[in-house]
């Protein structure tokens, strides 16, 4: 997935969490805010250290962000959207964090076309 569509600054993080809109399960917590400056969605992932040593952590990256980028048509856009991970994390497949991610993403109105609960 090309750069342009991630949160870098940590000034627009903060502004994401400022917002308090979010949902969370025992894996994640997923932030949103809308932001009517970019035409596109962008996302941020905070994987921590309790999570494990670097190269789980960025396992851990990873998979999220390909999640993300199969996700990337169906997502709404002028979106920012902050996805932290959680300890339990680690218990979850591949397929079932995909699930979770998706869930939460569906509670948050994140997902175009479809309705939501």
């Amino acid at each position: 997935m090309k750069k342009q569509y991630r949160v870098k600054k940590s000034n627009e993080i903060e502004s994401i969490l400022k917002e308090k809109r979010y949902f969370s399960n025992m894996y994640f917590s997923v932030y949103k805010r809308k932001n009517p400056e970019t035409s596109h969605f962008r996302y941020a992932i905070s994987v921590g250290k309790k999570i494990g040593n670097a190269v789980t952590r960025n396992r851990v990256k990873r998979q999220i962000r390909a999640i993300v980028d199969t996700m990337n048509l169906k997502i709404e856009q002028n979106t920012d959207v902050f996805i932290i991970a959680k300890g339990k994390i680690l218990d979850l497949s591949y397929q079932e964090m995909q699930t979770q991610l998706e869930y939460l993403f569906k509670k948050q109105k994140l997902i175009k076309g479809e309705k939501n609960d």
